[in-house]
């Protein structure tokens, strides 16, 4: 982002925090050395995690227009065009309306980079960063870790398969071994660095081509190839702008321990 960007950035969050909502339930996870698909150092490296909370669920809708109400800088007939494109909240039936299309206890959707980071400064948090939402999703309900098992990975593929038009079922779905619900399944999810995820260390794979940068070559890098599930999370990500908006994109929010 540009320095005029970055300034104009500041100014809102710091207008956003002005006040903090701690009502949502965060819980802990521990963290620790982790098997990434995007290895740490471009060698194989796993990440290391350090201690965070999760909010348990993702951002609902009902959630988000509180947000609104309280700073109506984030409004979609207000927003600057820089932190959100013209599909910003287009599924609410006015700039302050939910309606039929939006309903209270479904997770907010049509939302932009920029728009996710204000919401969760306003709790007092940020967006988890890629390392941490991939850790806490490799779970389920028995296992912190269950990205080995076949089931666990033709039931997040069968998710990618549904069309992207359909009605959102409301958050609150099984919640995992942390505790921590819909992370698969659901919507996709924003991450603090999403714009950074196929961006090669080594200087020697940045040519005139930028080929890190397409999701095809990016995924050649990755560990673990088998896990396509995840690996779809990165493509989905990078192909993304801080102002875009889709209408499968949700997220939550994060904290430091």
């Amino acid at each position: 982002m540009g320095s005029k960007v970055m300034r104009w950035w500041w100014l809102v969050m710091g207008i956003g925090a002005a006040s903090a909502s701690m009502a949502a339930d965060y819980v802990p996870l521990s963290g620790g050395s982790f098997a990434s698909v995007i290895a740490a150092d471009d060698k194989g490296a796993p990440a290391q995690v350090k201690p965070f909370s999760l909010r348990t669920e993702p951002v609902t809708n009902a959630e988000f227009l509180a947000f609104v109400v309280a700073h109506p800088q984030w409004r979609r007939d207000r927003v600057a065009s820089v932190f959100a494109d013209g599909q910003y909240l287009s599924r609410w039936a006015g700039a302050d309306t939910l309606g039929p299309g939006a309903l209270p206890q479904q997770p907010v959707t049509g939302v932009s980079w920029f728009a996710a980071q204000a919401f969760c400064q306003s709790e007092q948090a940020r967006l988890p960063t890629w390392y941490e939402w991939e850790y806490a999703a490799a779970a389920d309900a028995h296992r912190a870790d269950a990205r080995g098992d076949p089931a666990w990975r033709d039931r997040v593929l069968d998710w990618y398969s549904r069309p992207s038009n359909t009605a959102l079922p409301a958050v609150g779905g099984e919640a995992d071994v942390h505790g921590v619900r819909d992370l698969n399944g659901l919507v996709w999810e924003w991450v603090d660095d999403f714009n950074a995820l196929l961006v090669s260390g080594d200087g020697r794979e940045q040519d005139g081509a930028d080929k890190a940068r397409f999701c095809g070559a990016g995924a050649v890098s990755m560990q673990q190839k088998e896990n396509y599930a995840t690996v779809m999370r990165v493509a989905m990500l990078s192909a993304l702008k801080a102002s875009d908006t889709t209408n499968n994109m949700g997220f939550r929010c994060a904290r430091p321990e």
